[in-house]
């Protein structure tokens, strides 16, 4: 849809602003666990809906500056959220907002999700078979992708192809986005000191916060973004009438 500069600007403050808040609501004690500085992070799916309805840049751009703050509130290590968060989320949601007004609905886009999902859930074993994961972080990986992935084949199943791009789009952007935050991440901690102390950390880390970014996040992306947009875009059409 078409926006004005003023109405393209207000849309990106409140994108920035519920991301902010609802991560930072995470962090106080919603949801907690963490592996070293990268966080879990339900509210993924915020700018999701921002950048699927209104336009890449709204998503993108609401994200950088949303996770900018709750960066600031949590770590305070602003040089870390310029070089990682802030790019990582302008990318993630920058290319599901691209994807998902540029794909046609096609179950092969559905299809493609799952291969996606289903190679992060094989590199996500090897991990374990070689002494990275512990079984218990691999279970409960293994279980946040089987959710993923049902919810996936349901909405291919069940809607048909109305969500099919919307899919693909939002786990390739959030592909894109764990790949720049786990290399992102381990190259700072040659140079610099992590917030939580840490530095020099070994190539398996970059791997590891990747995985950690994806499987944890894409449940709530695939699950929450297809239903929101399709209402708010229901309520839009109706207000145009």
């Amino acid at each position: 849809m078409r926006l004005r500069k003023a109405q393209e600007i207000t849309l990106i403050a409140l994108c920035a602003t519920l991301y902010a808040v609802l991560g930072y609501a995470t962090y106080l004690g919603i949801f907690t666990p963490a592996i070293g500085v990268v966080r879990f992070w339900p509210p993924v799916f915020i700018p999701a809906v921002f950048a699927i309805v209104f336009g890449p840049h709204v998503g993108g751009i609401g994200a950088a500056i949303g996770i900018f703050i709750s960066d600031m509130l949590i770590h305070g290590d602003a040089l870390l959220s310029l070089t990682v968060g802030v790019p990582s989320n302008f990318a993630c949601f920058y290319i599901v907002g691209i994807l998902a007004h540029k794909l046609r609905n096609a179950i092969r886009y559905a299809l493609m999700g799952i291969l996606e999902e289903a190679f992060m859930l094989i590199l996500m074993v090897l991990c374990y078979k070689h002494g990275l994961l512990p079984l218990e972080i691999a279970i409960a990986y293994g279980i946040g992708m089987a959710v993923a992935i049902a919810f996936t084949l349901a909405y291919a199943l069940v809607k048909g192809r109305r969500y099919c791009n919307l899919i693909l789009a939002c786990s390739t952007g959030l592909l894109i986005g764990s790949i720049i935050i786990g290399v992102g991440v381990y190259a700072y901690s040659q140079f610099f000191t992590l917030p939580t102390g840490e530095s020099r950390l070994p190539i398996s880390a970059a791997l590891l916060w990747m995985l950690w970014v994806y499987i944890t996040e894409i449940p709530f992306i695939i699950s929450l973004s297809p239903p929101i947009t399709e209402v708010i875009l229901k309520v839009f059409v109706r207000s145009e009438v």
